[in-house]
């Protein structure tokens, strides 16, 4: 899955403070993060909506696997961080083929 964050301006450290906690809980999860991209302006060539602050690729072994992730206890103390940084997120689920 891909996912575009965007967040409140100025709660930067908020942000990071959230992902410190929710990224290594994907490896409880049989998931990876196979790359957390923070753009600059340059590197788009071309764009029809805003530009996100950062950009996750993720891949969990199952769907139960992705499910249980959200549901877990300890991520779930942390979400007020999230909840107070980031201002939008889109999530793009795939397939691998």
């Amino acid at each position: 899955m891909t996912q575009l964050i965007y967040i409140i301006e100025g709660q930067e450290k908020t942000f990071d403070e959230f992902e410190s906690i929710a990224i290594p809980t994907i490896l409880k999860y049989n998931g990876r993060l196979l790359f957390r991209i923070r753009p600059t302006e340059n590197n788009f060539i071309e764009s029809h909506i805003d530009k996100p602050y950062e950009i996750h690729l993720v891949e969990f072994e199952t769907q139960q696997d992705f499910d249980n992730f959200k549901q877990d206890e300890e991520r779930k103390k942390f979400l007020h961080l999230k909840n107070q940084s980031v201002k939008s997120s889109i999530l793009i689920q795939g397939t691998k083929l």
